[in-house]
């Protein structure tokens, strides 16, 4: 092991040049046996995208699950291999070639790069937000009778840090749970449990840690918390009984395959673990959720036989870490947390009771907010947004944020039955084309959102000491007028370029210019209900119907529809992706085939809904 000093050197140079992500032992392609039959198509037909200067960079193969899905062997390989060369230069070519294959797919349709907008009242100071959206309100000052009344969303589906894959939720989880690491209102990873004097060491060949905890932690009842709980909770979140959709990121330490990654408590304060590669962002891993201890024995009395592994944070009172526990639930109207003594730095929360309200009807949240009911909302309705603008609002906050607003079609939906994958594509991708971003973007996100044209989101570093969304003498984006993959403005262009495509799928089209009724297309987007939501799938549906394309929008309460989405019972639905941590591996690794964020069902068999 190095001193302190050689370690951090260490750390540094690794996270100025970012060599490497956190990698897993052997690729799982999704597809047991090449598809040695299927003919390798061109992802629409070598057709060079509207204003582009070179052709989409990708072929697409059947999936050997479904003919009309595209093989996804080389994308999980590539996702392997990224995430264990030390080859900065190699690492960043085979990350643009990811997002090339994802691209080529037409499956993930980006509409514009998030920004976070929220409503706080002026008298309230300390509450801030991270880049990657997450809240931390435990430093709230200004509050009356000390009483920090917040609303984010609906209930959420998991307060377990293990289980939990929303941002709301990772919201609640911050506020609740304590990780090695947090972020400060400066967007610094600073110690959380771990030492701040002396939070690790880490050996020469970057595999090898050791991190020391602070003295004397507690959980909320008071029981000692300990390197051991570490040690538990993350082999309980690389389990295969737990499923946890985050269990991927693991995928770097030893151990991981064997379901059991390669941490030691070698005393109450000391943990050790070991990776496979060298891991640049590895702080910032140790302030993410599912890296977050949790505490066995609640855990175990809650769900004795393992069948609901969630179960334990349901309850009242629950065993937390962080600066808040749960003294009430009421589910569809509010959560109350209040004052943990024992969190480790509980002298400085200055909040006694945080109250979340529990609903995603923004007219509800908006009228809360303008009578004082609650001091802080995290949504806005689409209709006040120009009052704030125009009055220059001090309560209405623009916060910068590092993520995607995007759609994704499900890959295996009956709509793109009898057709191969790269007919499939050609018709993702037109759809892809027909969207007006802008009117999106000005009428209905209205807070400066940037029109998307590409996943990785503007200004995500590359890990080679630039940003990723740039063309230059290594790599050229297919559309050079917007870099990134669609143009940033819908034309007349990029409608004819859709409907050839489109032609080119097998469909016809009318003298009307809308597709002809012996060659329909019809599917359902799915959204959950919530105002701005429903507009953007709208406003999809209005631009898609002007070449005859019907789409029934359907609205699910938010429960649901994180889980037909997950388990692929949709056809087309929205989604959104806020980073991580700021590297591109972190938005490519979750279209893995393992991935339990991989909700367009990538290396997938069908959805079969009477299992």
């Amino acid at each position: 092991m190095r001193n302190k000093l050689l370690s951090c050197v260490l750390v540094l140079a690794m996270t100025l040049s970012l060599f490497t992500a956190c990698g897993k032992q052997s690729a799982n392609d999704g597809n047991e046996v090449a598809d040695t039959d299927a003919s390798q198509e061109n992802a629409a037909g070598d057709r060079t995208g509207t204003g582009s200067e070179a052709a989409w960079p990708t072929t697409l193969t059947n999936s050997v699950h479904n003919s009309a899905a595209p093989d996804w062997t080389e994308y999980n390989q590539l996702i392997f291999n990224i995430k264990n060369t030390t080859d900065y230069n190699e690492r960043e070519v085979m990350m643009h070639r990811a997002e090339d294959i994802l691209m080529s797919t037409g499956a993930v349709v980006p509409l514009y790069y998030y920004n976070d907008p929220y409503l706080k009242k002026t008298s309230i100071n300390g509450i801030y937000s991270s880049l990657f959206g997450t809240k931390y309100f435990m430093y709230a000052k200004g509050c009356v009778d000390n009483i920090l009344r917040v609303s984010l969303s609906s209930d959420p589906t998991y307060l377990d840090p293990a289980l939990n894959s929303s941002v709301d939720g990772a919201c609640l989880v911050a506020n609740t749970f304590a990780g090695l690491y947090t972020y400060n209102a400066e967007g610094e990873c600073i110690p959380a449990l771990a030492d701040p004097a002396n939070p690790y060491e880490v050996s020469e060949d970057g595999l090898s840690y050791t991190f020391h905890l602070r003295k004397d932690l507690k959980w909320s009842d008071g029981s000692p918390l300990t390197a051991s709980d570490f040690v538990y909770s993350w082999n309980r979140a690389v389990s295969s009984s737990l499923n946890a959709d985050y269990a991927y990121m693991f995928s770097n330490f030893a151990g991981y395959d064997d379901g059991k990654v390669k941490a030691k408590a070698i005393d109450d304060n000391t943990l050790t673990f070991t990776l496979t590669s060298p891991c640049a962002y590895i702080l910032d891993l140790m302030a993410f959720p599912i890296f977050f201890p949790v505490n066995q024995a609640c855990v175990d009395a809650a769900d004795p036989d393992g069948v609901n592994p969630g179960a334990w944070a349901e309850n009242v009172g629950f065993v937390a870490s962080g600066a808040f526990t749960l003294q009430e639930w009421i589910p569809g109207d509010k959560m109350v947390y209040v004052k943990n003594p024992y969190f480790y730095d509980a002298d400085n929360v200055s909040v006694d009771q945080l109250v979340f309200f529990t609903t995603a009807d923004e007219e509800v949240i908006f009228s809360a907010y303008k009578n004082g009911e609650i001091d802080f909302a995290d949504s806005v309705p689409t209709e006040a947004i120009p009052g704030f603008l125009s009055s220059n609002d001090p309560e209405f906050v623009i916060a910068p944020s590092l993520g995607t607003y995007y759609f994704a079609f499900n890959v295996n939906s009956h709509m793109f039955d009898g057709k191969s994958s790269a007919q499939a594509a050609a018709m993702r991708r037109a759809m892809g084309l027909l969207i007006d971003r802008s009117y999106i973007v000005n009428n209905i996100g209205q807070t400066g959102q940037v029109i998307a044209t590409s996943f990785i989101p503007e200004g995500m570093l590359d890990g080679n000491g630039g940003v990723f969304k740039t063309s230059d003498d290594k790599y050229a984006f297919p559309d050079a007028s917007s870099t990134g993959y669609y143009p940033a403005e819908k034309t007349d262009a990029s409608v004819n370029e859709a409907k050839a495509l489109l032609e080119e799928a097998g469909y016809s089209f009318g003298s009307d210019g809308k597709l002809s009724p012996d060659t329909p297309i019809a599917f359902d987007f799915l959204t959950n209900n919530s105002q701005s939501h429903i507009l953007v799938a709208e406003a999809i549906k209005k631009d898609l119907a002007e070449v005859g394309i019907e789409v029934t929008v359907v609205q699910e309460d938010w429960t649901t529809f994180l889980q037909d989405r997950k388990d692929g019972n949709y056809d087309v639905a929205r989604e959104g992706w806020l980073a991580d941590f700021n590297d591109p591996i972190n938005m490519l690794e979750m279209f893995i085939t393992e991935s339990g964020n991989n909700d367009p069902q990538f290396g997938r068999e069908p959805f079969d809904e009477e299992e």
